[in-house]
């Protein structure tokens, strides 16, 4: 087995594919573009779908490169040895150029010639087929001519072995595994299994079918590959025992907080799961923050994700009882001595990284130390008279007194065995925005009719919300609102007064929008999918499973619970009276409707 440095097997794989006609395509944003409904690029062959489903690609049909991705969804799984936010995707493709022959023979001469894997020890399972698609014994054979061991060939159900979405181009997979020392499970033991007999090691996935319906399948013209190993999990698999934070993406990460805490790596567990999400949290904010599209901390789709991540690194710095100083050193090692070279945007943003870094470390830990103490003493009293769960009325106390959002305090409580009642956490915030519905004279309901002042004003509140975001700045979004039948009030987040000119275009392009009779359009969605669609919200962790969706023209589109014109024409003419400063970093507009 060849050991590698993560600089080392980049250039491996990118020359290994050159010199079979391949051409390094570069990588793209990790932030989703909006195409595919997801919030960042979850997939290395996530950006190249339109290509997979037929476009021509401009670089030709064989294509190779390391592309950088984000997944989040197992957030609370980060702490073990290796799971990550952030990760790098070995990627390779054919266009309806070779397929399974060729593939079969580079994925072996991959894992025996460039990563000196011995023969024997390398398995690999195949689809076992069904009603609808028959084994692919193709596949199977393939393997075994490439120099795969016969009794290694594992055929697995669809579950296992079959790439789809819900019509086109779909087919079997072949996944590729490692065989350890570790004994098998039993005499059924296979690569499905989780019992460390296996090591996954790649997967190459044959689009060969089209999905006409759920059970219609057929034969495709042109056919595909994509082939896909994670970077990360093959720098453990060769240089460690299998773990990520071993390898030198982390080394220097780890080493930064070993000093800082006085304490060693892997000997005590708590403090070996509070290092890994430190250096983990810090490195995908480094990558987000230093992305060419520059995503900041907000709290609204990947913003929120981005903020969440530096949040729960600060409360793990919390626990080891170290200052949050040491961010900027392990940023640092990120930028200078680990992706530098690779991600030169990186360097080029290294001072505006660090900033928003600091900019949120701070406005978090002028709340943090306070909710901590009564998160604590809270947990204690609960701990001591022998209940289990937070109920809503504290949690929400939590979240609405001292800024703890829902997640943490549900995080925080698992840690020392109590669990937290969300569904009474989310009717208590219900009840909270019903209150100010009522004390800022909104009514219940859906579309309001154009005699209703109050519902006009909360309309004219997402079109001067979109504004600002084209005039000032496009991470703007809401702090907070008030709405009577005489004017509205509307806070923002804005690190500077507005000059004159941005005050004058903001009213010119909210009136522009009201005289264009833009439609205003309701929609009731699963939380998950408004958020995917790029609806904005305020705190979306405290939102129902179920909300309602507003669209005005192709202005605006948020989460919201108040009433609303059917179209912008009935709003009359924009106004702002006053603009001045609410809190530290946070602005103030009152306006009115002529």
């Amino acid at each position: 087995m060849k050991k590698m440095s993560s600089k080392e097997l980049r250039k491996e794989w990118i020359k290994f594919y050159e010199q079979r006609g391949h051409v390094d395509i570069g990588a793209v944003s990790l932030i989703g573009d909006g195409t595919t409904g997801v919030l960042f690029n979850v997939a290395g062959m996530q950006p190249l779908m339109p290509y997979l489903l037929g476009k021509e690609h401009p670089k030709g049909k064989r294509l190779c490169n390391v592309q950088g991705c984000v997944r989040t969804n197992d957030i609370e799984s980060v702490g073990d040895s290796s799971h990550v936010t952030f990760f790098e995707m070995l990627g390779s493709w054919s266009l309806g150029d070779y397929f399974k022959k060729e593939r079969t023979i580079w994925s072996y001469e991959l894992l025996t010639q460039v990563f000196d894997l011995p023969k024997d020890r390398l398995a690999a399972t195949v689809f076992s087929g069904n009603e609808n698609v028959p084994k692919d014994e193709e596949t199977a054979k393939l393997r075994e001519e490439s120099g795969f061991l016969k009794e290694n060939i594992y055929y697995l159900p669809k579950e296992h072995n079959w790439w789809e979405l819900e019509r086109g181009p779909c087919g079997p997979d072949s996944e590729m595994f490692y065989i350890t020392d570790k004994q098998p499970c039993g005499p059924n033991c296979n690569p499905s299994c989780d019992c460390g007999h296996f090591i996954e090691i790649g997967n190459d996935v044959f689009m060969q079918y089209d999905r006409i319906s759920d059970n219609e399948y057929e034969p495709l013209k042109n056919k595909n590959v994509d082939t896909g190993w994670g970077l990360e999990r093959m720098l453990a698999f060769l240089n460690t025992n299998g773990d990520v934070y071993f390898t030198d993406l982390f080394n220097g990460a780890i080493k930064i907080l070993e000093e800082e805490t006085g304490k060693k790596y892997n000997e005590e567990k708590s403090t070996t799961v509070s290092m890994r999400i430190i250096a983990d949290h810090i490195r995908t904010s480094v990558m987000l923050l230093g992305d060419e599209k520059h995503l900041t901390p907000s709290n609204i789709g990947a913003g929120y994700i981005l903020r969440r991540l530096i949040r729960r690194a600060v409360v793990q710095a919390k626990k080891l009882n170290i200052k949050t100083d040491v961010f900027y050193e392990i940023a640092n090692n990120f930028i200078d001595d680990v992706y530098g070279d690779v991600y030169p945007n990186l360097i080029k943003s290294k001072d505006f990284i660090l900033t928003e870094l600091k900019k949120e470390i701070d406005k978090f830990e002028k709340t943090i130390n306070s909710g901590m103490n009564e998160f604590y003493k809270l947990t204690n009293r609960l701990i001591n008279n022998n209940v289990k769960v937070i109920n809503g009325p504290d949690s929400f106390k939590l979240y609405d007194t001292y800024g703890f959002p829902v997640e943490l305090t549900i995080e925080l409580a698992n840690e020392i065995g109590l669990s937290v009642d969300t569904d009474a956490f989310k009717e208590k915030f219900r009840e909270h925005q019903e209150k100010s519905r009522v004390l800022s004279g909104e009514f219940k309901g859906g579309l309001a009719s154009s005699g209703e002042m109050e519902t006009k004003y909360h309309t004219a509140t997402h079109l001067l919300n979109a504004a600002l975001k084209v005039v000032v700045d496009k991470n703007i979004h809401q702090m907070g609102s008030n709405i009577t039948s005489e004017r509205m009030r509307f806070d923002f987040n804005c690190d500077h007064k507005l000059t004159d000119e941005e005050k004058l275009e903001v009213e010119n392009l909210v009136n522009k929008w009201i005289n264009e009779d833009l439609e205003v359009r309701k929609e009731t969605m699963n939380k998950e999918d408004a958020v995917k669609t790029g609806a904005e919200c305020m705190f979306i962790e405290t939102y129902p499973d179920v909300v309602t969706v507003y669209t005005i023209g192709d202005v605006s589109k948020e989460l919201c619970g108040g009433p609303h014109v059917e179209r912008t024409s009935s709003l009359g003419k924009f106004k702002i009276v006053k603009e001045q400063s609410s809190s530290a970093g946070v602005r103030r507009i009152k306006a009115v409707l002529e």
